[in-house]
């Protein structure tokens, strides 16, 4: 497993598992996001349940991928999460493949029994770790 140093930042991203599972075949994550709007949609841990409940409510074929910030090849900008508002949630961008050196941990991400995801605990990627 890739670590990353004490205080280095964290981001994480959702995609379904099916889009895991190429990733690893590619050795890097192409979401169509990527190429309609030219980034890679990211979050910081505590802000992940939001476009989750948002984009993918209900589904349960997904997992949370861990992203080391310094292990990217590619810009991450902190943008408005509602463009047309600047004063909106700011959300990191990635404006380039996500490569799978870069995730150190992948966990499922599943909603409650209502559909909607709650905020992640702390170190909530124990399911998986890269090399183990």
């Amino acid at each position: 497993m890739q670590s990353m140093p004490p205080g280095e930042p964290e981001l994480v991203h959702i995609c379904s598992v099916e889009e895991w599972a190429l990733a690893g075949e590619e050795g890097e994550h192409r979401p169509t996001s990527l190429a309609e709007t030219g980034f890679i949609h990211l979050s910081e841990p505590y802000q992940v349940h939001l476009p989750a409940n948002r984009l993918y409510r209900g589904r349960c074929d997904l997992v949370v991928l861990s992203v080391a910030l310094n292990l990217l090849d590619s810009p991450v900008r902190w943008e408005p999460g509602v463009p047309s508002d600047p004063e909106s949630m700011l959300f990191p961008h990635l404006y380039g493949p996500l490569p799978i050196a870069a995730v150190t941990s992948v966990a499922n991400f599943r909603p409650g029994s209502d559909g909607f995801f709650e905020p992640l605990a702390p170190k909530h990627f124990l399911s998986y770790q890269r090399g183990s």
